[in-house]
């Protein structure tokens, strides 16, 4: 199918989809660029696969929408748009949390969740659990910042609290995050880090004190006494790092 109007209700529609609102309605999202869309695909995730007229993209979907690059423009989310980008709908949640969980409490930058994302996979999470104020997973940022690695792990969005208290249920130990008068996270022992569940909070707030005494210890991380705090998604990293040592 060849698309030529701005006027197009599928246009319209993908337009549309740079709100949370619209994709929480229709529960379908944005990708761009071959990488991302190439991950989508390999979830079955993928709808509709929109190209730039002239673009062969080498993956077999029936529903495939052409369209001139100035349309593409009018729906990316980026200054420089790809020739690639695909319809999705929503990955499926899982309640299994598994034994190593990561709760993240009111991140607002999609960059800095984005981050977090990738590192969780990369250090073995089993469930990252979004608090109801934390940025959207399915923010066009969040997903560039990701890299694709959103696509490999269950991400589900609940109430922290109910979370940590079902966490807590399981026997599995719940570690808060400190800038400073918590345990340092490099003492802790192997046992320590059979099963865990880690909070990570706001960038300018932290993880809220209410959740902080719902934790049955909070971890720091030693460093330079000149430097006060670090950005939330390189503390998460250094965090899981040496939670999966």
């Amino acid at each position: 199918m060849l698309i030529t109007s701005l006027d197009n209700d599928k246009v319209k529609k993908y337009i549309k989809l740079k709100e949370k609102k619209y994709r929480d309605k229709t529960g379908e999202f944005i990708v761009e660029g071959s990488h991302l869309v190439l991950e989508a695909y390999k979830q079955g995730l993928v709808e509709e696969l929109i190209l730039e007229k002239e673009e062969v993209f080498p993956i077999s979907i029936d529903n495939i929408v052409y369209m001139p690059m100035d349309l593409i423009n009018k729906i990316s989310s980026v200054e420089t748009p790809q020739t690639v980008m695909a319809l999705c709908k929503k990955k499926e949640e899982s309640e299994e949390l598994g034994n190593h969980i990561l709760l993240v409490d009111d991140v607002q930058d999609p960059g800095n969740l984005g981050t977090i994302i990738r590192s969780a996979v990369a250090f073995n999470i089993d469930t990252i659990v979004l608090s109801n104020n934390t940025v959207d997973l399915y923010n066009p940022k969040t997903i560039r910042s990701t890299q694709g690695m959103f696509f490999h792990i269950n991400v589900i969005r609940r109430d922290i609290k109910d979370v940590i208290e079902r966490i807590k249920e399981e026997s599995i130990p719940v570690y808060g995050t400190l800038v400073e008068h918590g345990s340092d996270v490099r003492e802790l022992n192997n046992s320590d880090k059979e099963r865990f569940a880690l909070v990570v909070g706001n960038e300018g707030n932290g993880v809220r004190k209410e959740i902080t005494d719902m934790c049955d210890k909070n971890l720091y991380i030693k460093m330079n006494s000149d430097v006060e705090s670090l950005n939330v998604g390189v503390a998460t990293s250094i965090l899981l790092y040496e939670l999966g040592r």
